[in-house]
């Protein structure tokens, strides 16, 4: 997100060239296919519940400053299972004085956010420069405090960020030409991959995205120049894992026709779509469409992993007089609201090679495998239970609930059963070794008689995942 007073415009790239039809002509009916139905008894009833009973996250941006407010965070604690800090985390939130770094606004966030996964905002960026970046000059210095800046921050916060929008809006509408900023004319072309190489190596585990507004439709020229970035960071090997779509929408600026399929041609290159910051102005039914349309889109493409709403109240949206949120400026669910829960509640996805399955994910979870004995009293342990999420010819995704004790642990670690031909493909709110998940920072205690969760997507069968075992201490 651009800074409050800054923002797109909404315009957008027209015409389709000759790459372009055959980006879309590849991906032919397999961007098209309609979600699997859920089982009324999988329905959930919170926004947060119901995206992950396809494997995703429904998240919000969140200001600290707001946090005081029982309305804002009732809501937040109940819907949301994905955070994004608003402003707290960009850099002149972080790093206001060369090599001084603060984090206690950012702090309040990720505390209040115990439980979610946290999404990191943003760490290359055109605004919100302090004075002394904004004047760097000379590529080795630039180079070297951009680099810096990402070290420090991602450092921080190193095991409890799910993924890092590491460069935003480097481009320009239109034209799709590099915007003109102090990285860009200080570093030159290279210092994309420059961010992503230096983040890659700041944390391993985190997803790696660049995010962008206005690369919505599949054929402007701003959103082909981001899927030729990321066709060449693909090729060369620099690490790259997500796109993210900013998706402001309005009547000047809607949804596209072809967005199912530009998110599904930037997935053919081998990496994740997320909807960062989406909100759309309007009201009553037609928002309420509009919001449904962008999350059956997500649903349809399997690698489409998670929806972010800009803000949870229309009074907390930076464009508030638009209403273009889920709730009203009272905290009561909208229709645009009802019509989110209710997509997200009809349907995961296919993934999107194969014909979709005829069945519904299993309902009885694979049982845990207990302790022969009971540990004494007082003694630390654990145990686990996986239950399949959704699942596809091909693939599946699951999540293993990690309950305590009589006693409280501090740390946690699942062994898991993995049949021949089953692999973890991507895992979230844990550190995956081989077959084993091991807790994070800020879920690694949990009270007596306590649990968490974390998951993962894998290929192959769910028949015969399991929990092998638990250890605590």
């Amino acid at each position: 997100m651009s800074a409050v007073l800054e923002r797109p415009d909404g315009r957008r790239g027209a015409g389709m060239n000759g790459g372009t039809k055959l980006v879309l002509g590849a991906l032919g009916v397999i961007g098209l296919l309609a979600p699997v139905a859920l089982s009324a008894a999988n329905a959930a009833t919170t926004l947060g519940d119901s995206a992950a009973l396809s494997g995703r996250y429904f998240g919000t941006a969140v200001s600290a400053g707001k946090l005081s407010d029982s309305t804002y965070t009732g809501i937040l604690g109940r819907e949301f299972n994905m955070v994004t800090a608003e402003n707290e985390m960009k850099i002149d939130a972080t790093e206001p004085s060369q090599n001084s770094f603060t984090f206690t606004n950012a702090d309040r966030i990720v505390n209040a956010a115990a439980g979610k996964r946290i999404r990191g905002h943003t760490l290359v960026w055109h605004s919100q420069l302090p004075g002394w970046m904004n004047s760097l000059s000379g590529s080795a210095n630039t180079l070297a405090a951009m680099n810096n800046h990402i070290n420090g921050v991602m450092g921080h916060y190193k095991g409890k960020i799910y993924a890092w929008d590491v460069v935003n809006e480097a481009f320009n509408d239109g034209s799709g030409t590099r915007r003109s900023d102090v990285w860009q004319n200080q570093i030159g072309d290279s210092y994309i991959e420059q961010a992503f190489r230096t983040a890659r190596a700041a944390d391993p585990a985190a997803k790696l995205c660049i995010n962008d507004y206005n690369i919505d439709d599949a054929t402007a020229a701003k959103t082909l120049a981001v899927y030729n970035l990321v066709k060449d960071f693909k090729a060369r090997g620099v690490p790259i894992d997500c796109v993210g779509l900013q998706s402001h929408f309005n009547s000047g600026s809607p949804v596209p026709s072809n967005y199912q399929a530009n998110m599904q041609q930037f997935a053919a290159l081998g990496v994740d779509v997320q909807i960062t910051e989406l909100d759309i102005e309007g009201s009553g039914s037609a928002q309420a469409d509009n919001y449904a349309k962008v999350v059956k889109a997500c649903l349809v493409v399997a690698r489409c992993t998670g929806i972010t709403v800009w803000g949870i109240r229309d009074s907390d949206s930076w464009r508030a007089s638009g209403t273009p949120l889920l709730f009203d400026g009272n905290g009561n669910k909208k229709a645009a609201y009802t019509s989110v829960l209710d997509a997200l509640n009809a349907g995961g996805t296919t993934p999107p090679t194969t014909t979709p399955p005829t069945t519904t994910a299993p309902t009885t979870p694979s049982a845990t495998v207990p302790p022969t004995t009971a540990p004494p009293a007082g003694t630390k342990s654990c145990s686990g239970a996986f239950t399949v999420s959704s699942s596809w010819t091909g693939g599946f995704t699951g999540t293993v609930k990690v309950t305590a004790g009589s006693a409280a642990i501090s740390k946690w670690t699942v062994g898991l059963t993995l049949p021949s031909g089953t692999s973890i493909t991507n895992l979230w709110n844990g550190t995956l070794s081989g077959t084993s998940v091991s807790s994070l920072s800020w879920n690694s205690s949990v009270p007596a008689s306590g649990s968490v969760e974390f998951g993962f997507q894998g290929s192959g069968s769910a028949t015969g995942v399991g929990v092998a075992s638990c250890t605590a201490s």
